[in-house]
């Protein structure tokens, strides 16, 4: 077999990544709001820095939201089309080394799966994810490049944002409940709060709420390891909340190396069921 391509066109962004045999190679993206142009966009780009003709390329497979705008050739190349679930749940035990998991995808909204080597199965979903925090950052900053929410967010601080256990009580509640847990978010919300601080505590809100939904998905599978996927995961903030997270309700989060690509290498994958 030649060299398999696998593409996961999103919303805002389209990534790429190759395999000759077991070898990956290193993928890339591409930003479009056209689909279509994202996807072949993201295909010449990949072909053209890694020096791949066509000819040596024998299968394409695809998935994503934006995957429905391709047809069965791309290229002329044979293109399939592949459940996104399926994807994520391949590309993250791939990237994490792990036989089980639960794989959460952190886009544009957020899907969770239960991932084993045999078995897929995906457990439901929710509308927060990088959407939310794009579209409450424009409509409460007038910011909406991600780029530039993380930088504000950089300078912000949560004490003018969220309400916290310590602000309503001061006895231990649980003893494994840190007393700076969040109670309410945005339930603090100061009329001094800087555009730094909203920043913050609307990434805060996201992964909060993605996180709790990811430890009851590791509990009702009985799971302790959740690897997370997709663009919100590699963002600096996320870090810290996911840390705490981990360190009250013993689950262990992981954010593999290459976890934004991990939809298309996945998809990929669904060719070599070997690997």
């Amino acid at each position: 077999m030649g060299i398999v391509l696998g593409i996961d066109v999103g919303g805002t962004t389209t990534k790429i990544v190759g395999f000759n045999g077991d070898k990956m190679i290193t993928p890339l993206f591409v930003r479009a709001n056209d689909p279509v142009a994202s996807a072949y966009g993201a295909f010449g780009k990949f072909t053209c820095e890694n020096n791949i003709d066509i000819k040596d390329i024998t299968k394409v497979m695809i998935t994503g939201v934006g995957s429905a705008f391709i047809g069965e050739s791309m290229f002329g190349l044979p293109t399939t089309h592949v459940s996104e679930f399926e994807a994520v749940g391949k590309g993250g035990l791939y990237l994490s080394k792990l036989d089980e998991a639960i794989v959460v995808s952190l886009g544009t909204g957020t899907a969770i799966i239960h991932a084993k080597k045999d078995e897929i199965v995906y457990m439901g979903g929710t509308g927060v994810g990088g959407g939310t925090l794009i579209g409450l950052s424009k409509k409460m900053l007038g910011v909406s490049n991600i780029d530039n929410i993380v930088e504000l967010a950089n300078e912000g601080s949560l004490d003018n944002i969220d309400l916290r256990i310590s602000d309503m009580t001061s006895k231990d509640i649980i003893p494994t409940l840190p007393r700076k847990t969040t109670a309410a978010n945005f339930g603090k919300l100061s009329d001094v709060a800087t555009n730094g601080d909203i920043a913050l505590g609307i990434l805060n809100m996201v992964y909060e709420s993605i996180g709790m939904l990811a430890v009851f998905a590791s509990r009702h599978k009985n799971v302790s390891k959740v690897v997370l996927t997709g663009n919100l995961s590699i963002l600096p903030q996320a870090e810290e909340v996911f840390e705490s997270l981990s360190n009250m309700f013993k689950v262990d989060f992981t954010v593999p190396e290459l976890a934004n690509y991990a939809t298309a290498i996945g998809a990929a994958l669904t060719c070599f069921p070997h690997i």
